[in-house]
């Protein structure tokens, strides 16, 4: 009964803080995020079907595309579909304790408004990728499909129970390491002569990189307000570890081990390694300068030696983890 009246007066306090900052959330949505007449749209990369010359257009497309390794453009795919289960993260984020607690979408609050606005964005990096992917002609876009359907059907869960601290800390991983997942397939698109891929992939990671600015200054402003309790709930993320939000895109269907070989993929490649794990965790703990905070209770005081060794420990791993071998995805003709 005691942990649970510990636990209970913690969220308490969590939501106190999540509302205190609501103002620096509203800010952000008119200060990070773009209006959308004034953003890029997917069109602005793809032929234009009203074109005479459309089908020159798309043959030039799919000329580029041919370099492609197909290991880069399975990574691609799987980048996609992650991209494409945006209606799970908007209904989770609008799930969180102390975020929307009337479940109205209308809602005038920062935080409402942030969810709608940043899922907004998000949404059209699948729209896209998801575009170029079928053009190029050389992907199974059934299988693709299917596999959408299946994520979405399985649902999301980043296993942050309904704590607003430990979803700003999972957004702010999530989302560098979604800028560097595109990032670094645009180099490698930019290496096999698809300079439009390239540009596509550094233009979507250029988003990533706003949100990324933006979920990192919320947990800022918590860090700011409770360092203990910030540092209790970065703690228990990582304990977790970082569920990627694509990781049920296999679950219940003829290939459960999608997610698995997806994620072979791109540490084979370099598109997202074990690595670029470390580094991140690396970020967060000198961004939110979690081995200087000072005047912590035990809780926070243990939380804070866990993480200041964290990434040494993960890096570690990344050196001793094998090269897998190659896989081909069922999403590739």
């Amino acid at each position: 009964m005691k942990t649970d009246k510990k636990i209970n007066y913690e969220l308490e306090k969590n939501l106190e803080v999540i509302s205190q900052i609501e103002g620096f959330v509203a800010e952000a949505v008119d200060t990070i995020l773009v209006d959308p007449d004034e953003c890029w749209q997917p069109t602005d990369f793809l032929p234009d079907f009203s074109d005479p010359n459309i089908h020159e257009e798309i043959k030039a497309l799919q000329q580029r595309a041919e370099g492609i390794p197909d290991t880069v453009l399975s990574s691609l795919v799987g980048n996609m579909i992650t991209e494409e289960a945006l209606p799970s993260y908007q209904t989770y984020f609008n799930m969180l304790e102390g975020i929307n607690e009337e479940r109205n979408l209308f809602n005038p609050s920062g935080w409402v408004r942030w969810s709608k606005a940043w899922t907004a964005e998000e949404n059209r990096h699948g729209d896209l990728l998801n575009k170029y992917l079928y053009m190029t002609g050389r992907v199974d876009m059934k299988a693709v499909e299917r596999t959408i359907h299946r994520l979405l059907h399985n649902g999301f869960d980043p296993e942050t129970d309904g704590d607003p601290y430990q979803a700003m800390i999972y957004t702010s991983f999530q989302e560098r390491a979604t800028k560097i997942s595109h990032v670094n397939t645009g180099k490698l698109a930019d290496k096999a002569g698809d300079t439009v891929l390239s540009r596509i992939c550094k233009t979507i990671a250029g988003d990533e990189a706003r949100h990324e600015k933006a979920y990192k200054s919320f947990m800022s402003k918590i860090f700011e307000i409770d360092p203990n309790g910030a540092l209790h709930a970065f703690e228990q993320m990582m304990r977790k570890q970082i569920v990627m939000p694509a990781v049920m895109m296999g679950e219940g269907g003829n290939n459960p081990t999608l997610f698995k070989d997806f994620s072979a993929i791109t540490q084979k490649i370099g598109v997202y390694t074990g690595w670029d794990y470390a580094r991140i965790i690396d970020h967060l703990v000198n961004t939110w300068k979690v081995e200087t905070l000072t005047g912590l209770n035990d809780v926070a005081s243990k939380a804070q030696d866990y993480l200041a060794n964290l990434a040494d420990r993960y890096m570690r791993l990344a050196d001793r983890m094998k090269a897998p071998d190659e896989i081909k995805l069922a999403w590739m003709k």
